[in-house]
């Protein structure tokens, strides 16, 4: 895959299975930033900390920083980890300014190009920010790896359990395309099988045409994901489903 800036779209799917069923699949769009060769020579189709339709903005990732590569970078160092290969970022773009964005992934490469870390950003709706962290002899793509929920994210689900994770990439399969990309992240409790969610998409190259395609044709972007999020929550209460109160956030930032 090239070193440049790309655009996917596809779609974005949630079920949850108890103690009622609620599945929803909405159309979406997100970044693929390969952030090392941004650093060297910024993509002139990306607005990056500007305001513009669509834009890319470091203070939304990491510490809130001005360099979130940099941030990535020191987190890297911090926990022992060589990764001296492109870091790419997933992630859904500002939209006239405005994002939530629910999770980003950061994927750290070798020089050789395999994996060294996989970083699952997680957001809530009440400003908060946790970091999982995905290393070890097991990192591959395809490979299902797993961790320890402890971070609130929704009012229906307590915090305990475990994510499953598996990422999945190929290569270019036409001259427009740059390949695709799915992510899967499933919640399990004492009781089995919680949650399953994925994020699906074919990447191109960001253009002008992309933009206006993610900024207009892709509603679950933007403003879309938050008004979304309030809609389905709306849901599961009237479906009765428990609703537990927010414990407080871990002590640790980043969890490994």
């Amino acid at each position: 895959m090239s070193a440049r800036a790309l655009i996917a779209f596809g779609q974005v799917r949630h079920t949850r299975l108890r103690p009622v069923r609620h599945a929803f699949a909405h159309p979406t769009s997100f970044l693929m930033l390969p952030m090392r060769a941004l650093r060297e020579a910024p993509d002139p189709v990306l607005a990056r900390n500007r305001f513009a339709l669509l834009s890319f903005h470091d203070r939304d990732h990491g510490a809130g920083g001005e360099d979130a590569l940099a941030w990535m970078e020191a987190l890297l160092a911090a926990e022992g980890i060589a990764a001296d290969g492109e870091i790419w970022l997933q992630t859904y773009p500002r939209i006239l300014g405005y994002a939530f964005k629910p999770v980003s992934f950061w994927y750290a490469h070798r020089a050789d190009g395999r994996l060294a870390a996989i970083v699952a950003e997680v957001n809530n709706t009440f400003g908060e920010r946790h970091c999982y962290l995905l290393d070890g002899p097991q990192l591959a793509w395809g490979a299902e790896l797993r961790a320890r929920k402890v971070f609130h994210v929704s009012p229906f689900c307590r915090v305990e359990g475990r994510y499953r994770f598996r990422f999945l990439r190929t290569t270019a399969d036409a001259p427009r395309h740059a390949g695709r990309c799915v992510v899967r992240v499933d919640l399990d409790d004492h009781d089995g099988p919680l949650l399953q969610t994925s994020w699906s998409g074919t990447l191109e190259p960001l253009s002008a045409a992309a933009i206006r395609r993610a900024a207009w044709g892709a509603p679950a972007v933007g403003f879309g994901v938050i008004a979304r999020i309030h809609w389905h929550a709306l849901k599961l209460w009237l479906k009765r489903v428990p609703f537990f109160t927010k414990p407080a956030a871990p002590d640790r930032f980043v969890s490994r």
